[in-house]
């Protein structure tokens, strides 16, 4: 067994708990973050990509709104290097409620948002494609932000202020002696290895899962809702901008563009299991006809991969239980020493990756505050590392990189320009990583060909440079497959079919990949 000990340790690697640790370790605290899978790998992961201007919810939540308003801002400063400026749109259709419209503006006008009413003629300019039944346009400062890239950039940060980030470590229990919180128990899932924390305090921002890790310190239930939503991501930029129905929301009325393809969603549903997220095809098919309104001929574009993630909703008393939809998208904090009579554990639940670094600010507030030791936050006024030029990123940021370096660093996957040397460089820097840790810093597999051909070169070029062992290496192939395979068969029709034909053909038939050597070695 080994020990540690840190003021705080957080619960939780998604974008909330990145923005914790850092927010700790920039104020002076000794933080760990623990994380039972990959960094990004739940909610923050499984999302459509948008960093909201906080106009969805100027007539439902104007609070949330004009939270979402202010910190855009400043999450397009301090993670310059994950955002994408595209501008956003609400859209009014002929036939849609104009009254919305007006209660819409005026929301907008209560919330301090940021926005100006263009022509129709103007739209069409600049988003050819939307349906010629528009009728009225609101332009805002949507943008597309790139969620694993802020939660590393997060994640850094906090390093570079002594923080330490223990990946596929999962909590499994806490220990409190009189009231008080002692440490906190954790298991390695890579060695097997208990690992115990010693901390006088615990933040848990575990997401839809809060509940299960508070249920480990013997807390009454948190009352989080997981509300499951499907996207579905299309081959091509049907949008440049961020294109959302001037309706109430609703299920599939937004349309962003992430990196070379764009995502439309969302549907919104109560689930039991976090853990156990369908994609039923009726509501995948839900989001392509939800396209076809928005944008005509959205069904005739290639559908690349569908996913669903499970957003930790709060329990609304103002709506039913099962109304997901309606619930308020507010942060909510939970004390257990005034509910539970256990000091040092805070749980924070709901709120938007938009807020993360508010909802990180807050909760550490109330931590400080506990503590009795006020420290000021400044992770506002610091752009995390590779962010420091303040210039967001285009779609074609990848592609400029390439010309300067493609006589010397082949590349290894062709639709996102990745190229060896980023492989290299990342394999180098993470202790037995999957194929998919790799994807969700540097993007592998995931293009139009959803791996096909690029999981095959990673996989050997791990062997080439002695990386990996060459069972282990097909074992982690086999593995990221797997895992490409639960996006792709919502979605198996037309193009796409077609690719994952001609894909397993390369694999079963060609390589016989199914019947290579199996690696005793367990690949998470």
């Amino acid at each position: 067994m080994r020990r540690m000990t840190a003021d705080v340790v957080v619960i939780g690697g998604g974008s909330t708990g990145s923005g914790i640790v850092r927010d700790c370790a920039m104020r002076g605290f000794s933080a760990i973050l623990v994380e039972r899978g990959d960094l990004a790998h739940g909610t923050s992961a499984r999302y459509h990509g948008l960093l909201h201007s906080g106009g969805r919810y100027v007539v439902s939540d104007p609070e949330s709104a004009h939270e979402c308003a202010e910190e855009n801002d400043i999450i397009q400063r301090i993670h310059a290097d994950a955002v994408e400026a595209t501008g956003g749109f609400f859209i009014s259709l002929q036939g849609d409620d104009l009254d919305y419209a007006d209660r819409w503006v005026e929301g907008a006008i209560t919330a301090h948002l940021p926005f100006q009413e263009i022509s129709v003629a103007e739209l069409f300019r600049r988003e050819p494609r939307i349906n010629r039944r528009a009728v009225r346009v609101m332009e805002v400062k949507d943008a597309s932000v790139d969620g694993w890239q802020m939660t590393w950039g997060a994640v850094r940060s906090a390093q570079q202020y002594g923080a330490q980030i223990l990946t596929y470590t999962q909590v499994t229990g806490f220990e409190v002696d009189q009231g008080q919180l002692k440490a906190v128990q954790c298991l390695d899932r890579k060695t097997g290895e208990d690992l115990v924390i010693d901390t006088p305090f615990a933040i848990n921002a575990s997401g839809p899962w809060a509940g299960q890790i508070s249920a480990l310190a013997g807390c009454q239930p948190v009352e989080v809702v997981p509300g499951r939503g499907v996207m579905v991501a299309m081959a091509h930029r049907l949008v440049n901008s961020a294109c959302n129905r001037l309706i109430k929301p609703g299920d599939g009325d937004l349309v962003v563009p992430a990196h070379t393809v764009c995502i439309i969603g969302t549907t919104d549903v109560k689930v039991d299991d976090p853990d156990d997220l369908a994609m039923p095809r009726n509501e995948v098919q839900q989001m392509l006809d939800a396209g076809e309104v928005l944008v005509p001929g959205f069904r005739q574009s290639r559908a690349m991969r569908a996913w669903a993630g499970a957003r930790p909703l709060v329990k609304d008393s103002r709506v039913a239980s099962s109304d997901t939809r309606h619930m308020s998208r507010g942060m909510s904090i939970l004390d257990h020493q005034s509910r539970d009579g256990i000091s040092g554990v805070l749980t924070i639940s709901g709120g938007k990756l938009t807020t993360y670094r508010l909802m990180a600010k807050n909760i550490v507030d109330v931590m400080c505050e506990q503590l009795n030791d006020p420290r000021p936050c400044r992770t506002d006024s610091e752009a995390v590392p590779g962010s420091e030029s303040g210039r967001t990123y285009s779609v074609t940021h990848r592609l400029a990189e390439r010309e300067a370096d493609r006589l010397r660093d082949p590349i290894i996957c062709e639709c996102e320009l990745m190229s060896r040397q980023m492989f290299i460089d990342l394999l180098a820097d993470i202790a037995e990583p999957s194929l998919d840790d790799l994807r969700r810093q540097l993007r592998l597999g995931m293009g139009p060909c959803q791996g096909g051909f690029c999981s095959l070169r990673a996989a050997g070029l791990t062997c080439q440079i002695g990386h990996f062992s060459p069972d282990r290496a097909t074992a982690a192939l086999r593995l990221f497959l797997k895992n490409r395979w639960i996006g792709l068969w919502p979605v198996l029709y037309g193009d796409q079919l077609r690719q994952a034909a001609l894909d397993n053909w390369i694999m079963a038939g060609t390589l016989n990949v199914e019947r290579l050597p199996q690696s005793e070695e367990e690949v998470l």
